[in-house]
């Protein structure tokens, strides 16, 4: 009997599984990422596999680039490789689809290469600079990811290469201009006129990316070992869902990316505004309650009746009044579609993926949802119990006492101004960098500190059902 195969170029037509189909070989390489982690090689990459198997791609080849020093393990790991990994997809009814994506043709460590990963950014070949390094990469203009594209922006100019396309794939309101300015900011500190260049020549299509994609873990990947035979040290799972909408605004071509069913628009604002504030505001709305009520996993608390029944409350009375139409998509059947997704056992996703980095999370996702209620008189009292949850989380302590990690670039300070609530119980609010003037809001304030004086004294499930009745 023979072991797992390791996956690698060797190897790819003695696998067990659906393999590349096209000459890898003959790929070049027209797209860089930026933080070609788990969700990138679930969602893009998988993509552009599609399409290179169609035979329309072999120029569109994906160089990954790392710009954290955690991502030596993807370098090392991809390299080992050959840029080769597994995508299992967890059906609701429990079988699982795997098959080998080869369209990561490269890899870049700025950290131990900066030099290399600017070049890979500054080729003439690399036609389109995308992104996925989370909501906080972009608070700062000087960070490593736009270090890097301002840098190639400028060798690009300077050498007569045409400007590429810089398409954010992360989960931000207006994500094409909010990538566009940090860039310009970035340029503009390095030069005036390259900044004027970068304003008149690159593109920045807004998108909207779905699939829900847990963190791998060691346990999966030795699943994909013993149900698969497919040594393969960084899988990626993934549920069979899966959308793209993006502007179709691209400076020097692209992919015929329709061809695998990706929605080009000239406006992705209505695809982007649902799928912030129904599918990410939601999350955050359960993961709170989840953990205070002791689900290690997300489908244990969306398979429960309570928590569905708050998460449809949420979506129907609060969220979707605050949306406006969208072309295709029936609204109140999409966020049912959604507690149905996040019901899927055979996904995995861990209540406590959620509930880390809030800071970024909450303004960007869940704020939206209340301001428009506010200027509306719309109702607030389901996101206003969310944020009071995060509040409570925010403590450290569990409702039987037992301390747990706070995982939040904000951890340090949110975790004290949460311990002094109960003294001030406005004080978690009253940040004024995360909640700007919620903490003036009346309407808000009353419903906030109802569900956050419930959470202290009845407990989570309690509070739920109490706002629910």
């Amino acid at each position: 009997m023979t072991g797992p195969i390791n996956l690698n170029n060797a190897s790819l037509s003695r696998l067990p599984i659906d393999a590349p189909n096209y000459d890898r070989d003959k790929m070049t390489v027209g797209i860089a990422h930026i933080g070609a982690g788990h969700f990138h090689r679930a969602h893009q990459a998988a993509y552009i596999n599609l399409l290179l198997q169609q035979g329309l791609a072999n120029d569109w080849g994906i160089c990954g680039v790392g710009v954290m020093p955690a991502d030596w393990t993807m370098r090392d790991v991809l390299n080992g490789q050959d840029g080769l990994y597994t995508l299992i997809l967890e059906n609701p009814d429990g079988s699982r689809d795997a098959q080998v994506i080869g369209s990561i043709v490269d890899y870049r460590y700025a950290p131990d290469d900066p030099e290399s990963a600017v070049e890979a950014l500054a080729a003439a070949s690399t036609r389109i600079i995308s992104l996925t390094i989370t909501e906080g990469g972009y608070r700062d203009p000087d960070g490593p990811a736009f270090a890097l594209i301002t840098e190639a922006l400028a060798r690009r100019r300077d050498r007569g290469v045409p400007a590429p396309t810089v398409v954010s794939c992360d989960n931000i309101e207006n994500n094409g201009e909010v990538a566009r300015r940090t860039v310009l900011a970035s340029a503009e500190r390095m030069d005036p006129e390259l900044a004027c260049w970068v304003a008149d020549h690159v593109r920045f299509p807004s998108s909207m990316v779905d699939r829900i994609t847990p963190a791998t873990t060691l346990e999966m990947a030795a699943e994909v070992r013993r149900d698969f035979g497919v040594n393969d040290r960084w899988p990626v799972v993934a549920e069979p869902f899966t959308a793209w909408v993006i502007e179709d605004d691209f400076a020097d071509g692209r992919p015929p990316l329709e061809r695998a069913g990706v929605l080009m628009v000239d406006d992705v604002r209505p695809y982007e505004l649902m799928k912030l504030r129904l599918l990410n505001a939601g999350h955050q709305c359960l993961a709170y309650f989840a953990h205070l009520c002791g689900f290690q996993f997300v489908h244990e608390a969306a398979r429960d009746p309570l928590f569905a029944e708050f998460l449809l409350s949420y979506f129907d009375n609060e969220a979707i009044p605050t949306l406006p139409p969208v072309p295709g998509i029936d609204l109140h059947e999409y966020g049912r579609t959604l507690v149905a997704r996040f019901a899927n056992p055979a996904v995995r996703d861990t209540v406590g993926r959620l509930c880390a980095y809030s800071s970024d999370r909450i303004p960007k996702w869940l704020y939206p949802v209340i301001c428009a209620n506010l200027a509306n008189d719309g109702p607030v009292q389901m996101a206003a119990a969310a944020v009071a949850s995060w509040a409570r989380y925010a403590e450290g302590t569990d409702e039987w006492g037992k301390p747990y990690e706070v995982v939040d670039q904000l951890a340090d300070s949110l975790i004290p101004i949460a311990r002094s609530q109960h003294q001030n119980p406005t004080a978690f609010i009253e940040i004024t960098a995360v909640f700007c003037d919620l903490a003036h809001q009346p309407r808000f304030v009353d419903a906030y500190r109802w569900a956050l004086d419930s959470l202290h004294h009845k407990g989570a499930r309690a509070t739920l059902e109490a706002l629910l009745r």
